[in-house]
């Protein structure tokens, strides 16, 4: 059974404050941001549909744009501990190199390197450095943790974000079934303090995906994609959800490991699949987890999204019932 004092009480109507703000925010002004960035001619095919129609790039920037004018104004009637503006730093790092990207090719080494760096601030909130295995044991890592675990996971996590992507509204829904279940699993300990600019990330994704979801009037870009990957990554790491983040992300290291093999093979490139007339997908493989689905059998784009997202909130559930802080 959970029991909230008054102090908890209070720091969680802070977390509803910070998510709610963003969303109201977002899903109020995209229409703007769209019509801006279709203005400005930033815009991508929707290789999805038969007639590929064009649509508004890059969108996500509204997501950290967003969710900082949420800290900014929460923090007049809040109080907020200084971890909260390190992580929304490092992910403000993620999303500007995300705008980078999106702009210019800074090849693949260097993007690593920059993106391992970025996650660096973390180190020093990193409160645990014991990894816990559930009918294994713990085990103390110390200063390898802190400098290989923090900022890999920020990394790693950001990049699967960036990966299993595609769709319409895939991988913001997909973030948000994620971010919802660390930020529950976070009320459950009674810790919630130190993840408030995460949840104002995920309020301002969540006003997104209204936009992003089938039929897509945005994309949100590398931008968006690194901006919320980062914030997944941050908020496992500053509440040592090493194990259940792992679970958490399970389907995205699937689809990571199954574009290994695809690569190891050599098998020909393929970046979408199409319509066919009646609606139904027909994708190249099943070498990526979002293809597996369409390639056996006749769905439609939308009824393979929800079939993601089903997976990936089951493995949400898991990671929500690991005891503890794990």
């Amino acid at each position: 059974m959970v029991v909230f004092d008054s102090v908890q009480i209070f720091q969680n109507f802070m977390l509803a404050s910070n998510l709610l703000v963003p969303l109201v925010v977002t899903a109020i002004f995209m229409p703007y941001f769209i019509t801006q960035l279709i203005k400005n001619g930033i815009t991508a095919k929707d290789y999805y549909k038969r007639n590929a129609p064009v649509v508004a790039d890059r969108g996500g920037i509204a997501i950290l744009l967003v969710a900082m004018l949420s800290i900014s104004l929460n923090s007049l009637f809040f109080k907020f501990t200084s971890t909260n503006y390190v992580a929304m730093i490092v992910i403000a790092l993620f999303g500007l190199f995300g705008v980078l990207d999106d702009m210019i090719n800074i090849g693949r080494l260097s993007k690593l390197l920059i993106m391992y760096y970025c996650s660096y601030p973390l180190i020093q909130y990193a409160a645990h450095t014991v990894i816990t295995l559930p009918g294994i044991g713990s085990f103390e890592l110390g200063i390898f943790y802190l400098q290989l675990i923090v900022p890999t996971y920020v990394l790693v996590a950001s990049n699967l974000v960036n990966m299993h992507s595609g769709y319409n509204g895939l991988a913001s829904g997909l973030s948000i079934i994620v971010l919802f279940s660390l930020i529950l699993k976070s009320v459950l300990i009674g810790d919630v303090e130190n993840i408030v600019s995460i949840a104002a990330i995920t309020g301002a994704t969540i006003g997104f995906y209204i936009y992003e979801r089938y039929p897509a009037r945005a994309f949100w870009g590398n931008v968006g994609s690194l901006t919320v990957g980062a914030s997944i990554g941050a908020i496992i790491v500053l509440q040592d959800f090493v194990v259940s983040g792992f679970i958490m992300l399970i389907p995205h290291t699937v689809n990571f490991l199954m574009y290994v093999y695809w690569k190891l093979k050599k098998y020909p490139v393929a970046k979408f699949g199409r319509e066919r007339e009646d609606g139904t997908l027909e994708v190249p493989n099943p070498l990526t987890l979002k293809w597996v689905l369409p390639y056996y059998y006749n769905v439609t784009e939308k009824q393979a999204t929800y079939a993601m997202f089903l997976l990936t909130s089951f493995f949400c559930i898991l990671g929500i019932l690991t005891p503890g802080r794990m």
